[in-house]
């Protein structure tokens, strides 16, 4: 039978021979189905309406899957019937709950089609529930047809530990998790931040705030929480001030053995460790950027829109571009003439502004700001947007709509780009204007903007 018959059954459920009851109470869905299209399709319903399984009541097969919810069931029968799925509107959850699902069903063309999904929007789908995503996962781990999801996930998390430190449900992380999560040697953080982090968690399981902490009796529950993650630290990445001022203030909750040897090893630090400790992470730190206002990721996001591509998907260690300061106007001032004695010529450059709050606004120019000659042409230029510069998932990017307005270039301005007016002969040059939508979409950027701070980076590509 092709997809277009089925297509028409999946519509009318026209000479069903099966129910299937899906979802819990209150929210349950009667199903009518056609044993033969899904059994065509899934060993699972091969197994579920054979005669040694199947209920059935009135000539029809009886099935339930209460574990399923009704949206994400008719999704998958959507799939089944008609070969279709659109995946980009759901949220990350639901697609990790959809692949748990098909994978229940043993529905392998849609087990693939997930995964290949997840791993190739796996950042901005991560960054939207880190910890809640990693906890589905994680029970799967271990099975060969998960270990690529879970790899990709885990190669994120590494990338950029803050995905998994700074959310709001860090500290209600499973302990195993967590543990697994230590133990790796290429957590690309600095060692003090995963000691703090961790001494947050530990805390946090015995409803003790650190600032707070009385040093009373609850001692030792927290030194037997924190007991299991010791060996995964590697205390002798810590710089001796970080030791002595966050490390060594905790000794009460410490094996007395390791504060003595640390304390040795940082007052002579040509000793040789007695201790065996975990080996030193490998950090190959590449990404190192000099700015105030923004952090590696956001690069990861330009280098990724530079290039066209749909989703952030560079990782730090195969970066393609560096990213030099030229400008910054809390040092540099807002000042026209040392904005292009330090930004002409240098080739392509990037622009952040940070305004209101923590809105973060910006532009890529792929030319340069030198000559004095008005407006440039390119088709390659973008405006771009963060409402909030703590959250990736608040960007919003414009390409250029209009190439011969893309870029100005003229004594008296800063970074102007098509709508976005920075001129520096007004009275307050850090009073931009934007004009909205003609040059560059309009991605929510004001009309009225007051600059706190901008920087200006050349874009250099890497050698391969």
């Amino acid at each position: 039978m092709s997809f277009l018959a089925d297509e028409k059954l999946y519509e009318t459920r026209n000479e069903f021979d099966a129910i299937i009851y899906v979802g819990k109470e209150p929210n349950i869905k009667k199903e009518h189905v056609h044993t033969n299209i899904l059994c065509a399709k899934s060993p699972y319903f091969q197994a579920a309406f054979s005669q040694y399984w199947a209920k059935e009541n009135d000539g029809k097969f009886i099935l339930e899957k209460p574990n399923i919810s009704p949206q994400l069931f008719d999704i998958i029968l959507r799939f089944i019937y008609c070969g279709k799925i659109e995946l980009k509107n759901l949220p990350g959850l639901d697609v990790l709950h959809l692949l748990m699902a098909a994978d229940e069903l043993n529905i392998q063309p849609l087990i693939s089609y997930i995964q290949e999904f997840l791993i190739e929007n796996g950042t901005e789908i991560l960054l939207e529930n880190p910890i809640n995503i990693l906890e589905i996962i994680y029970p799967f781990y271990q099975f060969e047809i998960f270990k690529d999801l879970w790899n990709n996930y885990l190669e994120i998390i590494c990338e950029d530990p803050k995905v998994l430190f700074d959310s709001d449900k860090f500290i209600n992380l499973e302990a195993s998790l967590l543990e697994l999560l230590l133990k790796r040697d290429d957590f690309y953080i600095k060692e003090i931040e995963i000691w703090e982090n961790l001494l947050k968690w530990c805390f946090a399981q015995q409803n003790i705030e650190i600032k707070k902490w009385n040093k009373d009796e609850k001692i030792i529950k927290i030194e037997d929480i924190l007991n299991k993650f010791i060996p995964s630290i590697r205390f002798y990445n810590i710089e001796s001030t970080d030791f002595f001022c966050k490390v060594y203030c905790h000794k009460e909750i410490l094996p007395q053995d390791l504060i003595n040897e640390l304390s040795e090893f940082h007052k002579y630090p040509n000793m040789k460790p007695k201790i065996n400790l975990a080996p030193l992470r490998k950090l190959d730190l590449k990404l190192v950027i000099d700015s105030n206002l923004i952090e590696p990721n956001h690069f990861i996001y330009f280098a990724s829109w530079i290039d066209k591509k749909d989703s952030p998907n560079y990782k730090r260690r195969k970066f393609p571009y560096d990213f030099k300061l030229l400008y910054r106007s809390s040092k540099d001032g807002f000042n026209a003439g040392l904005f292009h004695k330090n930004c002409d010529d240098k080739g392509a450059t990037i622009w952040v502004a940070k305004i209101q709050g923590s809105q973060l606004i910006g532009g890529y120019n792929p030319l340069d700001w030198g000559g004095n000659c008005g407006w440039k042409k390119t088709k390659d230029s973008f405006l771009f947007n963060f409402t909030d510069s703590k959250n990736f998932l608040t960007a919003k990017l414009g390409y250029v709509k209009d190439a011969n307005r893309a870029v100005y270039c003229g004594e008296n301005f800063g970074p102007h780009m098509g709508d976005l007016n920075c001129a520096y002969y007004i009275r307050s040059p850090n009073k931009w204007n934007y004009y909205g939508g003609d040059s560059y979409p309009y991605i929510g950027i004001p009309k009225d903007i007051t600059v706190q701070d901008y920087e200006v980076f050349q874009i250099i590509k890497k050698s391969i």
